[in-house]
């Protein structure tokens, strides 16, 4: 008894498949692309430090007013920094979440 397959998973289903799966994969880099260009921007301190970055987690500016250095609270510009920098990279990875499908990773 010969079992044919007759083009393997039904030929042409297999073909749309694939150029549904390229089109996402086009989808998701245009966004992706989109994402690591946007400037996301964060204020802490009641506006004392602002940090913006780009959605690919690299630091464009960081801004600091002189009246929230202080040499002798070194500590509390570096929590101030930090703050605005794990801010931005937060918001950077909700709109990562939002925009982008969920495809297991």
């Amino acid at each position: 008894m010969a079992y044919g397959f007759g083009g393997g998973f039904g030929g042409g289903n297999m073909q749309a498949l694939m150029r549904r799966a390229q089109k996402m994969q086009e989808e998701m880099k245009r966004i992706r692309e989109e994402i690591d260009s946007t400037e996301y921007r964060s204020s802490v301190g009641g506006g004392m430090v602002e940090v913006c970055m780009l959605g690919n987690k690299t630091v464009k500016s960081v801004k600091i007013k002189p009246e929230v250095v202080d040499p002798d609270d070194v500590e509390m510009l570096e929590d101030l920094v930090m703050s605005a920098v794990n801010d931005c990279i937060t918001k950077i990875t909700e709109d990562e979440h939002s925009r982008l499908p969920n495809i297991g990773m």
